[in-house]
């Protein structure tokens, strides 16, 4: 056994877990769908403050309207992918969560450029990107295995990991 393999539980198989990939693709894009509104709702609040500004700048705030959308992208990861939750508000209603793959932390920088990944490659192709998470047998899609993330169910990821623990416990 590696060292490596010794400091970080192995990546569950789903053969022997398949409870943590249980319509793990519906449920991505149930929470990408409930992401998108909420970001819209940012974008709308941020879009309206800087239309106020606006007026009282003599429409020199307008100029930010240009970073509203990617500001609200960014700010809406950050916060949500980068808490200890490691879930946005869409993927903790779908009962999913990020988990990073090679023993890093998942910190607030990692969650930025996972988001900033999955946009770039959903805007270029996102047929390619659903096309890895169906044939991965993880269901990661192209930004999870270049960032080395893997997305499950929550609450029987916190049943696995417990298992995986005991396990290695007593080996």
């Amino acid at each position: 056994m590696s060292q490596e393999y010794a400091a970080r539980p192995y990546l569950p198989d789903p053969a022997t877990a398949p409870e943590l990939f249980e319509g793990l693709l519906t449920r991505r894009v149930t929470a990408y769908v409930i992401d998108v509104v909420l970001i819209g709702a940012i974008t709308l609040g941020l879009s309206l403050v800087a239309l106020v500004l606006g007026l009282f700048t003599f429409g020199l705030s307008l100029l930010s309207l240009a970073f509203v959308v990617p500001a609200a992208i960014v700010i809406y990861y950050a916060v949500t992918l980068g808490s200890p939750k490691r879930a946005t508000v869409g993927m903790q209603a779908m009962d999913i969560v990020l988990t990073p793959t090679r023993g890093q932390p998942l910190d607030g920088w990692m969650a930025i450029f996972h988001a900033l990944l999955f946009w770039v490659s959903f805007w270029i192709s996102w047929p390619v990107t659903i096309l890895f998470a169906l044939f991965t047998p993880r269901r990661q899609m192209l930004h999870d295995l270049v960032m080395g993330t893997l997305m499950v169910r929550r609450s029987p990821m916190l049943r696995h990991w417990q298992r995986a623990n005991d396990y290695h416990d007593g080996a």
